[in-house]
């Protein structure tokens, strides 16, 4: 399975002190063989790939096990806005169709009940793999 094909990937950022954080994301493929995602701004993602591009990116499942046979990618990573982030937005409503508004209310949900509101995929970041 390659990472156009994976339905999640488990993205890997590190933090300000070199530890490596993992988190499951949906990924689609941009071209020129770079991938992108949406998040929110308020995420640790977004803070830890501000203060440092790199990234390893593998196949994974929701719940962000790597899937058997694959390799993990190494990249660096961009925080993108504007019309970079619309077309990860019009890629991932393409390849993830209704799951974005699901998990776009559910975000809404958990923020109201936190009372912690989030702005839902304000950000876009882009991988360019390099190897």
């Amino acid at each position: 399975m390659t990472l156009d094909e994976a339905k999640y990937v488990l993205l890997t950022t590190y933090r300000r002190d070199g530890r490596p954080v993992a988190t499951p994301v949906w990924l689609v493929a941009l071209g020129d063989g770079r991938f992108g995602f949406a998040t929110s701004s308020a995420t640790g993602k977004v803070k830890r790939i501000a203060h440092t591009s790199r990234v390893i990116v593998q196949p994974s499942d929701a719940r962000g096990r790597v899937r058997a046979g694959t390799s993990p990618v190494n990249g660096s990573a961009e925080i993108v806005t504007g019309s970079d982030l619309e077309l990860v937005k019009a890629k991932l409503k393409a390849k993830y169709g209704i799951f974005i508004n699901i998990a776009k209310y559910l975000g809404a949900v958990t923020g109201f009940v936190k009372r912690k509101p989030a702005p839902y995929q304000d950000r876009g970041v882009i991988i360019t793999p390099s190897n």
